[in-house]
């Protein structure tokens, strides 16, 4: 992978010139604006994508991106991305953000723990950081968006040794779909990832009490946090021992599960104290319909843009399966099934 950046910028916006000029100050790179939907070469790139947007959240640059990486499923293969993404409004910055990340990672790009720096019109969603360093959100904006660039420059997939993986899911052993294609990707693995499988099935969680970040850090400095029970007790041990999880996700009302949804809020105390940047995420949608990737964009934006996992090229598999059993059924779907075994399987020595 280069160590020179390519910049990719859409859309126009007087606030984010200046920033951009502070996060590449003395950085070596290229900068492209994009068009149409010819894309410059950007395999085995370092690519930072900076988009600007009205209130509207989107425009025609933008359309022409997202259409040129969801149709060319190569034309991102080895690169690293990361994104700056500045708007007008309050909303739709984060929404384009999970768009992009899902299309670039399914174009072969590799994604860092929080590749994805926003500003909305307010920059009111930069509070917390800004407080964290001790300035308002406008200083705090250019400092984040060359953080960021440091981060994606120095960022360096390396192979695992004897890594751990750990299969989360809350699905009915017999029934489901996704824990059938879950165990066959899992069945196909070297015996050099030791595989561990945890349901979280049953209530067996609560979800998040929305504590305060005092009292979050309080109970996550005990490697606790409010509600205790099987999250502490088994959950947070198998994340933090494991260097891959893999996500099993079926789409109820094209969202994440409840029992799911529940572990992912409470991730947030585990967060406090311990760094997950070098955890890999793997995600399994099935979908009785259709709508499977909104649930692998929520499942991405959680874990890799909020908590810091890191995404390896197409890191999920997504099928259209109902009845019990035809999600193995699918058409092709042993072909899906072998070519993510074999992306877990090169991450091992």
């Amino acid at each position: 992978m280069t160590d020179k950046l390519t910049v990719l910028c859409a859309g126009t916006g007087s606030r984010l010139e200046p920033v951009l000029q502070a996060a590449l100050e003395n950085v070596p790179y290229e900068m492209h604006r994009i068009t149409s939907e010819q894309l410059p070469q950007l395999q085995n790139r370092r690519v930072l994508f900076a988009l600007a947007v009205d209130d509207g959240g989107i425009n025609v640059p933008i359309c022409h991106l997202l259409s040129a990486l969801r149709k060319n499923q190569q034309c991102l293969q080895g690169a690293c991305v990361a994104a700056i993404i500045d708007g007008t409004g309050e909303l739709y910055t984060k929404q384009l953000g999970r768009n992009l990340i899902f299309a670039a990672n399914n174009a072969g790009a590799w994604l860092m723990g929080k590749p994805l720096l926003e500003a909305t019109g307010s920059m009111q969603n930069l509070t917390i950081r800004a407080r964290r360093l001790g300035i308002a959100p406008a200083q705090a904006y250019p400092v984040l968006a060359r953080e960021l660039v440091q981060r994606l420059l120095h960022f360096s997939p390396h192979p695992l040794q004897s890594p751990k993986l750990l299969m989360l899911h809350a699905s009915n052993q017999t029934t489901s779909n996704t824990l059938a294609l879950g165990n066959a990707v899992c069945e196909k693995l070297p015996p050099s990832i030791a595989v561990q499988t945890l349901s979280v099935r049953n209530g067996t969680l609560h979800d998040c009490k929305g504590c305060s970040y005092k009292v979050c850090a309080h109970f996550a400095e005990q490697g606790s946090c409010f509600y205790g029970g099987a999250m502490v007790e088994d959950v947070y041990p198998a994340i933090l021992s494991s260097d891959i999880l893999l996500v099993l996700c079926p789409n109820y009302n094209d969202a994440i599960g409840a029992n799911l949804m529940a572990l992912i809020n409470r991730l947030t105390s585990l967060t406090v104290n311990n760094l997950l940047e070098g955890k890999l995420l793997f995600g399994i949608v099935a979908s009785g319909y259709s709508g499977g990737d909104l649930v692998a964009e929520q499942l991405l934006g959680a874990l890799c843009l909020n908590k810091a996992f890191a995404l390896p090229p197409r890191c999920c598999l997504l099928v259209t399966a109902n009845d019990p059993g035809q999600a193995m059924q699918a058409p092709g779907i042993h072909a899906q099934i072998d070519a993510l075994s074999a992306q877990i399987a090169a991450l091992a020595k």
